[in-house]
C-alpha cells in the first residue's frame, strides 16, 4: 500500500514513544464507541493520529508522565501532526494479569493501568498491539474535523498520505528480537 486513509488514535506521548523507537506495544481493551463495545483492529496498516484529551499522567511510568501536559475536556488542535504510521504485526489477547505485569518492560503504561483495564470489561482481555513504526519521509499537517472527535479507535481521514520512502524507527533485527521476547512471555 503506497497511501492510506486508516487512522488509529491513541494518546500523543505513545506515539511519540513508538516514534523514539522507545516501544513497539499498544494496550487495548476498546473505545467507547468500539463496534458492539469489543476492540478490534480495523486495519493492519495505519497512520498513528496523536491524541490529547484523556492523557493521564498517573497512568504512564515516571519517565512519560512529565510529558504529558494535560489539556481541557474537549481540547483538539487547530491540525494534527502525522509523523509516522505502523504495521500492526502482532494482535495478542491477554486476560491474565501475571502476564499482561511481565510485558511491563516493553510498555510506556504503568501498573495503575493494568489493573484499570483488566477490571474494565473483566470478561473482555486487553489486546497486546506490537507496532512496526514507520517515520514518514516528511510530517504531514492535517485539518482537524470534528467527524475525527470522540472515544473511537480508528478513523478514516479526507485525503490519502503517502506512505513511500518512509523508514523503519527500528532495524529488522531489533525489531524481531523484541517481538520474540514479547512472544515468549505470552505463548
Amino acid at each position: 500500500m503506497t497511501t492510506t486513509v486508516h487512522t488509529l488514535k491513541e494518546w500523543a506521548v505513545a506515539i511519540n514513544a513508538l516514534e523514539g523507537g522507545k516501544t513497539i506495544v499498544l494496550l487495548r481493551k476498546g473505545g467507547i464507541h468500539e463496534n458492539k463495545g469489543r476492540f478490534q483492529v480495523a486495519h493492519e496498516q495505519v497512520l498513528l493520529y496523536p491524541t490529547y484529551e484523556h492523557q493521564q499522567p498517573s497512568l504512564l511510568k515516571a519517565e512519560y508522565a512529565g510529558l504529558v501536559h494535560p489539556v481541557t475536556s474537549g481540547w483538539h488542535p487547530e491540525t494534527v501532526r502525522i509523523g509516522s504510521w505502523a504495521q500492526i504485526t502482532d494482535i495478542l489477547p491477554i486476560s491474565d494479569e501475571v502476564t499482561v505485569n511481565a510485558l511491563l518492560p516493553f510498555h510506556i503504561w504503568n501498573e495503575n493501568f493494568i489493573s484499570d483495564r483488566l477490571k474494565w470489561k473483566p470478561q473482555q482481555p486487553i489486546f497486546i498491539l506490537l507496532l512496526r513504526t514507520y517515520k514518514l519521509p516528511q510530517e504531514q499537517e492535517i485539518p482537524y474535523c470534528a467527524e475525527y472527535g470522540g472515544c473511537k479507535s480508528w478513523i478514516d481521514i479526507t485525503s490519502p498520505i503517502q506512505l513511500q520512502d518512509s523508514q523503519p524507527v527500528l532495524s529488522d533485527s531489533d525489531y524481531g528480537q523484541i517481538v520474540e521476547e514479547i512472544r515468549a512471555i505470552v505463548h
